[in-house]
C-alpha cells in the first residue's frame, strides 16, 4: 500500500505504526465507495439548429427557451449534469438530488442567486434539494432545498417533453422554487402534495422582504420577514379496471407568493398560478392524448390613472396528442391559445406595457394561436432526435419579425413559422 508522505513521517517518528495508519486508509476507503455505491451519474447534452423562415429574425415567438438568440443558426442549448442517490424502501430513507445546467439555457433559468448579482455566466442550478421520507402512514416524501415547481404540463428538462420548443403555458408558470415540500401517496390513484418556499421564483435564496420600495418602479415594496409563497396540487389516476382508460391522470396545483422578478420585469407583488392538466389513454394502442390549462394572476399589476392598483391577467389552453408508431418512431402535436391581457410578454422582452414587442394594434391584448409538430425517431441508441415544424399566428395584428439590421424595431408580420432539428444525447 501506498502512504502519503505526511504518514510516512509521523511513522519514522513513532506517532503511528504502518500497520494501523494502512487499516484506518482502508476503513476510510471502505466508507467512501459504501456512501457512494447508491450515488447515481446522469444527464444530457442539448443541441439543436433552427431555421425561421421569412426575412428578418427579430421579435420571434417569446415561448421560454427560445427567442431571437436561437433563430437561423446551430445552438448548444444546455448540458445537464446530475447527482443523485434517490430514496430507497426503508422508512427513514434519506438521499438527494442535484441537476446542474451548463450552456445558454442556464441563464434563461434564472436561478441565480442575489449574491451573485444576477449574473450567471452560462451556469445555473436547476434542482439541490435533500430528500428524506418520514414513516407516517403511507410515508411522506420530503424536498428540502431548490426544486422544480409542481404545477405544469411540460418540464423543465426537455427531453421529458413530448415537442422540442415550450409552450407559452409553459412559458408562465413558475420554474424553481427555495423551500420544502412534501409529498404523500393516499392510495394508487390519488396522491397530494404541499409546499412552502421563499418566493415564487426562481432566483435562489430570494426573500420576499428583500426589496426596497420605490413608488415609481415597484408597486408593492416589502413584505414582513416571515411572508412566504405557499403551493398545494392533487393527482388522480385512473385505476387498472377502468378499461383503456386506466393509467389516465387528472393534476390540479396553485402556487401563491412573492414575485420579485416576473419574468425579467421590475415586479414587486404577489401573483398566483393555478393549473389543470390531463393525459388520457385511447382505445388506439399508442395514442395518448392531453390538455393544459394555465391561468397567471399578477397582483396590483398597473395602476389606474387615479392610483387604483389594478391585477393583470394571463391565460393559457393547450391540446397535446402522442402517437407511437413503431419503437423507434413517435408522433406528437400541440395546439395551443394564448392570451396575455397584462402585456406580461411585453414587459418580459423590454417594453414598458405601452410600447415594444408583443402588443397587439391599437394596445390590444397580445393573444396568439400555435401549432407545432413534432417527429420523433430514435435512430442511435441513447440519442432522442427530433424534427419540428412549429407555426405561432397573432390574433391581435403584426406582432412578430423585423430585420435587425434596420434602425425600426416595429414588427412586420402576423404569422412567424420554425423548422428545427433537436438532437440530445442522454447519459
Amino acid at each position: 500500500m501506498k502512504f502519503n508522505k505526511w504518514t510516512v513521517g509521523l511513522a519514522a517518528a513513532g506517532v503511528v505504526s504502518l500497520a494501523s495508519a494502512a487499516q484506518a486508509e482502508e476503513q476510510t476507503a471502505n466508507t467512501v465507495l459504501t456512501a457512494l455505491s447508491s450515488t447515481t451519474l446522469s444527464g444530457y447534452v442539448d443541441t439543436s439548429a433552427q431555421w425561421n423562415l421569412g426575412t428578418g429574425n427579430r421579435n420571434n415567438p417569446p415561448y421560454k427557451f427560445g427567442g431571437d438568440s436561437k433563430a437561423d443558426g446551430f445552438n448548444l442549448n444546455v448540458v445537464q449534469v446530475s447527482i443523485a442517490k434517490p430514496l430507497d424502501e426503508s422508512p427513514w430513507a434519506a438521499g438527494y438530488h442535484v441537476d446542474l445546467w451548463f450552456g445558454p439555457d442556464a441563464n434563461t433559468l434564472g436561478t441565480a442567486s442575489p449574491n451573485s448579482f444576477f449574473t450567471s455566466g452560462d451556469f445555473a442550478i436547476r434542482q439541490a434539494y435533500v430528500a428524506l421520507r418520514t414513516p407516517i402512514g403511507n410515508g411522506i416524501d420530503w424536498k428540502i432545498g431548490v426544486f422544480d415547481s409542481i404545477i405544469g404540463y411540460e418540464s423543465v428538462a426537455s427531453p421529458q417533453d413530448p415537442n422540442y420548443t415550450r409552450s407559452y403555458g409553459h412559458s408562465i408558470e413558475p420554474q424553481t422554487h427555495t423551500g420544502i415540500l412534501g409529498s404523500y401517496r393516499i392510495n394508487d390513484n390519488v396522491s397530494i402534495a404541499a409546499g412552502i418556499a421563499n418566493t415564487v421564483g426562481p432566483s435562489i435564496n430570494s426573500r420576499a422582504f428583500g426589496t426596497t420600495f420605490d413608488s415609481d418602479t415597484d408597486l408593492g415594496g416589502k413584505k414582513a420577514e416571515s411572508y412566504k409563497t405557499y403551493m398545494g396540487s392533487i393527482a388522480l389516476t385512473a385505476p387498472d379496471n377502468w378499461d383503456f382508460l386506466s393509467g389516465s391522470t387528472l393534476y390540479a396545483g396553485v402556487v401563491n407568493g412573492y414575485n420579485d422578478n416576473e419574468n425579467g420585469t421590475d415586479y414587486g407583488e404577489n401573483s398566483t398560478s393555478w393549473y389543470v392538466g390531463s393525459t388520457l389513454a385511447t382505445p388506439v394502442t399508442g395514442l395518448r392524448v392531453g390538455a393544459a390549462f394555465d391561468y397567471l394572476d399578477i397582483h396590483r399589476w398597473s395602476h389606474d390613472t387615479d392610483g387604483a392598483p389594478n391585477d393583470g391577467n394571463v391565460w393559457a389552453l393547450a391540446l397535446y396528442s402522442s402517437y407511437q408508431a413503431t419503437e423507434k418512431l413517435s408522433l406528437h402535436l400541440r395546439g395551443e391559445y394564448l392570451d396575455d391581457q397584462a402585456f406580461f410578454f411585453n414587459l418580459a422582452n423590454g417594453g414598458d406595457g405601452f410600447s415594444g414587442p408583443f402588443r397587439g394594434d391599437e394596445g390590444e391584448a397580445f393573444k396568439v394561436y400555435a401549432v407545432t409538430a413534432t417527429v420523433q425517431y430514435d435512430l442511435w441508441k441513447n440519442v432522442l432526435s427530433r424534427l419540428e415544424f412549429r407555426w405561432d399566428h397573432s390574433d391581435s395584428g403584426k406582432v412578430f419579425g423585423n430585420n435587425p439590421n434596420t434602425s425600426s424595431f416595429a414588427p412586420t408580420r402576423k404569422n412567424a413559422y420554425m423548422l428545427a432539428a433537436n438532437i440530445i444525447y442522454k447519459f
